[in-house]
């Protein structure tokens, strides 16, 4: 069975992103929450954020809250925050591992499909 992991990169701050809450969302016919999780001192989700029985293929939306986790820090990029919300939206197939990093900065993101 295929299983969904993240983590997230402060690359401004070259260190791991901690206690950023994320939501991962199925997209189907509605939208439906999956999973609610902070990270932790590594910047990872305390476990797969998928597997087994739940890893079903299919679109999902990832979203983590980098502006709340940048104010934390003391890092104002400006009235409203220039990023608030990344959201990443993305298939998969049940019997894979997926991982979804989040290299991130107050300016700017990216995410790949990683190991």
């Amino acid at each position: 069975m295929g299983r969904l992991t993240t983590h997230i990169l402060d690359t401004a701050n070259g260190i791991p992103a901690a206690n950023v809450d994320m939501r991962l969302y199925a997209l189907g016919d509605e939208r439906l929450l999956t999973a609610s999780v902070s990270s932790n001192k590594d910047g990872r989700a305390p476990g797969p954020l998928l597997e087994g029985d739940a890893m079903k293929a299919g679109t999902y939306e990832l979203e983590f809250d980098i502006g709340a986790y940048f104010k934390t820090l003391g890092i104002e990029t400006g009235q409203p925050a220039f990023l608030d919300t990344v959201v990443i939206r993305f298939s998969v197939a049940a019997d894979q591992h997926y991982h979804i990093p989040l290299l991130v900065s107050p300016w700017s993101y990216s995410t790949y499909r990683g190991s």
